[in-house]
């Protein structure tokens, strides 16, 4: 499946959606159109993360929405998902590609380096992501990153460029005015009373007049 190439990367919390209700948030976000869901679960044990990791792939190929998954070659390979995303400390993206074939989505954590993201680019990565951009409250010691950047990988970049870190309604569209194709969003999107309600509003971003570098 491929990956869009512009909206709303869902990244799933175990803190927002317990167990009892996980697949029934992501659904909600998958009806409000959201392009991606990324499952990253840093608490679950092995069975568990199995189990729902299975279950998304199912629900996931309903809506026609690639599943990735955080920093797990392994789950990956064992529930079919569509590709992986990688942090800095997860392992080269050349051998990742090798593992998970041509067809497979991945993505590279590059905080605010170019060079990691031209690198990540070369060795066949599927997209990049810089951040955080503002506050978080998934990883509040991540190091920031200016908004600039993504005017600068704009510039040098052929793969879809995700920005992440702190995203809501009210900051993410100075980050596609100035670059960014898909927002990755955690809290705000399965913090919010309606999910779906806030999926759409989240992509209704990218139509706003400040959407300048996609006219």
């Amino acid at each position: 499946m491929m990956l869009r190439r512009q909206g709303i990367y869902a990244i799933t919390s175990e803190e927002l959606s317990p167990p009892d209700i996980f697949l029934q948030h992501v659904e909600q976000a998958l009806l409000g159109g959201v392009a991606a869901v990324q499952y990253r679960n840093k608490t679950a044990d092995q069975h568990l993360r199995l189990e729902q990791a299975r279950a998304l792939v199912a629900l996931c190929r309903r809506y026609e929405t690639p599943l990735l998954i955080n920093d797990d070659v392994s789950l990956c390979l064992a529930v079919g998902a569509d590709g992986v995303h990688l942090g800095q400390q997860d392992g080269d993206c050349a051998r990742t590609r090798s593992c998970l074939g041509p067809d497979a989505i991945i993505g590279v954590t590059c905080h605010d380096s170019l060079e990691r993201a031209s690198r990540a680019q070369e060795q066949g990565a599927s997209y990049v992501a810089f951040g955080r951009f503002f506050p978080s409250r998934t990883k509040p010691e991540a190091p920031a990153a200016a908004i600039q950047v993504l005017a600068q990988a704009r510039q040098v970049l052929r793969i879809p460029i995700v920005a992440i870190g702190g995203i809501t309604t009210e900051n993410g569209a100075q980050l596609i005015t100035a670059g960014a194709d898909l927002l990755a969003v955690i809290h705000d999107l399965f913090g919010a009373r309606d999910i779906t309600a806030k999926a759409c509003a989240l992509r209704a971003l990218f139509h706003s007049d400040t959407e300048v570098h996609h006219a």
